[in-house]
This record gives C-alpha cells, structure tokens and sequence, in this order.
C-alpha cells in the first residue's frame, strides 16, 4: 500500500474544517507558557498529507484536517485557554482551501509576532508518483480543472513553492509506503524532548537522481570507486575494509574534517534561525560504496557534537 491509498479517501473531500480529536476546556486566560506548540502540515496533493496527520493524532497530537489559514490563530488561542489539555496542536493546510490559502502568509506573521513555536511539514513526491497515485484511486488533481493530472501538479507546485522554502522539515515520499512515512514522522515528533536540531544524513546514487528533500549534497565521485577493486566490489561503505579503503584516499579524511566544520558553521545558523531539521545528503555513482562509508563517518561526527543524526542508505542494495 502507497501513502496515497491511505489518504485519497479523505484527501477531496470538501472545503469544511474537520476536527479529529479533543476540544478546547474554557476561555480562562491562561500563561503565555500555556501556548500550545504547532505543526503546520503540507505539501503535494497525494504525497501522503493524510498519513502523516494520523500519524501525530496517534502521538497524542490534537489534528484539525483542511482548517482554514486565516483560523490558524484562533486555533491555536482556544488550545492556551484549554489550561493545558490542548498542548500540542497540527493544522493540514492545502489546496482544498485554496479560496483561504493567500492568508497563510498573513497567519504565520500573526503566530511570529506571538512567539507561538511553530514548524511547518512539507510532503513531497516525484510527478511520476503522484501521477501513478491520483489513477490508482481514480480520482481527479484537485487543480486539475478540464485539464490532465500533470497539470493540476504543475500548478499546485507553483502554488506551494514558497510554502515548501520555508519548510522545516521536507519529506519525499516518491518511493514510501505508509509504514515507512510513518517511520519517519514517528523518528520526528515522537521523543519526549525536543533537540536542538536533527539531522539526517542520507547516501545516495547519482546515477537514480539526486534526493529532492535534501538541503544540502556533498559528492564524493573525487574519490577513487571501490567498485573498481575486485575483492571490494560485493561489499557496501559499511563494510571496514571498504570504509578503510575510501578514507585512505588523499583528500578523504581532509574532506570529512572540512565538511564537519563547515557543518558546524551552517548548524549553529540554523538553531539561530529556528530551524529544526536538516537532511545532508552524501553521493557518489551508485550509493553503494563512497557515499555510504563518508555517511556512516559523518553521522558519527554529527552524533559526537550533540546532533541527533539518523542515517539513511536511499540506494544502497538497488544495484
């Protein structure tokens, strides 16, 4: 089952506002430390909005489906006057409630100006995948109009584009089923602290496309491949002779150390700036050799700093 089987049942299904969970307690003001946190929830029609909303509603979350932007606000006050049975608040905007969508921007403003903590979920998926999702279900792009499902994509993307730069955190669901997303979310919104920042570190071929949810790419294609090495060849960057292998390269070691550093620059801006979440993501030809042995040293970098880093080898095994 893909992520867009799960949700296209409830994807379309109209303008009004659902409430999946709990209600506000009184209208007692209460402390400005009772402000719920929220999560704004978005992204591509059929990229698995649906999935990851039940996925915080299962973590205890108070989930309201398709409200409209410019109610995010009252929202989030009727949750501070709840006396704290509403600590936890994620809103799903999308392109149903587009007629509501230019406030958004006005919204999130009024939540800054506030000091209300917020991050914003972006789900994402390949044309190809939200094609072959939308025919599956035999339904219609919500922007599709009298034209064809691509372009009910294109010009949702367009729509969104902003929305997807300010972005937290940026899922790619194009080769997730629903058990994998909610992997995700769960690895996400699921430990009882909050970390300063949360990394993920991903290896990947160049060969099957760079990863789109990735803010940052390293290639390590400089380095000689493993590939070429008879005895090397069968086995992946995990493997120690492997690992040992690429980092005896010249410049192996000098680059890990520089990019380590370089990443401590960049994360130390992030946390300035309140951003959560960063994926990292770490190439070479085919994702089975470089890539994976520079990942796996790299995250442990990253973990030794007080990063809360989680390693993932996107095509290790496709060969």
């Amino acid at each position: 089952m893909n992520v867009n089987e799960h949700e296209e049942r409830q994807d379309q299904s109209g303008e009004d506002a659902q409430v999946s969970t709990g209600a506000p307690a009184d209208a007692a003001g209460v402390p400005e430390a009772a402000i719920p946190e929220l999560v704004i929830i978005s992204g591509m029609s059929g990229a698995g909005r649906s999935t990851a909303a039940k996925c915080l509603e299962d973590l205890g979350w108070f989930v309201v489906d398709n409200l409209p932007p410019a109610l995010i606000p009252t929202m989030v006050e009727l949750g501070a006057r709840s006396q704290g049975n509403v600590a936890r608040i994620a809103v799903v905007v999308d392109v149903r409630g587009r007629r509501f969508f230019d406030n958004l921007r006005e919204s999130l403003a009024d939540l800054e100006a506030k000091h209300v903590t917020r991050r914003i979920v972006f789900l994402e998926s390949s044309d190809e995948a939200l094609v072959r999702r939308f025919e599956s279900v035999r339904r219609p792009h919500p922007l599709q109009g009298d034209g064809r499902i691509v372009d009910g994509i294109d010009a949702e993307r367009e729509l969104l584009r902003e929305l997807r730069g300010d972005a937290d955190l940026v899922i790619d669901t194009s080769s997730l089923n629903v058990h994998e997303l909610r992997a995700k979310m769960d690895a996400q919104f699921a430990g009882e602290e909050e970390p300063e920042l949360r990394a993920t570190v991903m290896s990947f071929g160049f060969k099957y496309g760079l990863p789109v949810d990735a803010d940052l790419v390293a290639d390590m294609r400089f380095l000689p491949n493993p590939h070429w090495v008879p005895e090397l060849r069968p086995f992946s960057g995990l493997n120690e002779e492997v690992s040992a292998y690429v980092f005896n390269q010249p410049g192996a070691k000098e680059f890990l150390d520089r990019y380590a550093e370089l990443l401590r620059l960049i994360a130390a801006g992030y946390r300035r700036e309140g951003k959560r979440y960063v994926t990292i993501a770490i190439g070479c030809t085919g994702g089975k050799h470089r890539s994976v042995a520079t990942s796996e040293k790299l995250a442990a970098r990253l973990a030794a700093e007080g990063v809360e880093t989680v390693v993932v080898h996107r095509d290790m095994g496709r060969e």
